[in-house]
């Protein structure tokens, strides 16, 4: 099997039709670290939407409870990555999904948002760092995969393209990107999270790594000093070097699903979908709402 068969089989399928089934090959073959990678800078950025940082402080998930939600939001991802959103395991997954957001009063426009950084992130950071870019069905297909996961979770006026959703992430960035101090201690715990799978002497230069990592719009946001141009360089450029060395290997023969990272810690002896997640109780910290419309996981 040649380095470039497996995006050989993805030109075949169809991007629309075949959407999910061309995400799970990029994600779970092509390039399993880098959709890691970018999907959690994808969350991170969030936090730097005052309203969504905020929520994310008073709900305490992400400061004191960090690996466990950063466990629980990985494995409902995976389950439809692996699954497809035919499965039984997929469909568990959303609903659990949609009950913890439907517990909190979130605006459509954050869920859009959220949404966008799933969709263009992953292609930035790939085409950035990865042993190649991602092509034009892949791009797609991403697309195609997050409008599906969007309608299940009833989230309106989706964009119809890649090109849709990127307009759509930076207008939105621009826009409500700002300083919020609760949003601060939210994005300071998740570093240190980053930062805790490693040993610990490792701690500040993992996070200097990550920062140099970050744009300015987000670090000015967070008004994080930004690292200096030489250490930005050659973080940059060690992470564009792993790319190259990659495009070296043989190809992935088995899937490298989400739920088999060494990041994920806090389910040793096996977990059930159902059971994953927050369970909020009204009056402390869960705010019911009325429900969305249009949502398919019931």
């Amino acid at each position: 099997m040649n380095r470039f068969e497996r995006l050989e089989q993805i030109r075949r399928l169809d991007p629309y039709r075949d959407a999910s089934e061309i995400y799970r090959l990029s994600a779970a073959y092509e390039f399993p670290w880098d959709f890691t990678r970018s999907l959690e800078l994808a969350l991170y950025r969030t936090y730097a939407v005052p309203s969504i940082g905020r929520l994310l402080a008073e709900t305490a998930e992400l400061t004191e409870r960090s690996q466990k939600r950063y466990d629980d939001t990985t494995l409902l991802l995976d389950a439809v990555v692996e699954h497809g959103f035919a499965g039984e395991q997929s469909r568990t997954a959303i609903r659990r999904i949609n009950q913890m957001h439907r517990a909190y009063d979130i605006a459509d426009d954050d869920m859009r948002y959220v949404l966008c950084t799933f969709v263009v992130m992953p292609k930035r950071w790939i085409d950035a760092y990865g042993w190649r870019r991602l092509s034009r069905h892949e791009t797609v297909a991403a697309a195609e995969h997050y409008r599906t996961l969007g309608r299940h979770m009833g989230i309106k006026d989706i964009p119809g393209s890649y090109e849709e959703f990127e307009a759509c992430l930076d207008a939105y960035e621009e826009a409500h990107f700002a300083w919020d101090e609760n949003a601060r201690r939210v994005s300071d715990a998740t570093l240190a999270l980053m930062a805790s799978w490693y040993p610990r002497p490792l701690a500040p230069l993992l996070r200097t790594v990550t920062l140099s990592l970050l744009d300015d719009h987000l670090l000015r946001a967070f008004r994080y000093p930004p690292p200096g141009a030489v250490t930005r360089a050659c973080v940059r450029r060690a992470v564009r070097a792993r790319g190259r060395l990659v495009r070296l290997l043989p190809p992935r023969r088995a899937p490298h699903y989400a739920r088999q990272n060494r990041e994920v810690r806090g389910y040793p002896n096996g977990y059930e979908l159902n059971r994953l997640g927050t369970r909020p109780v009204p009056g402390l910290g869960g705010c019911p709402v009325r429900r969305r419309e249009g949502s398919s996981a019931e």
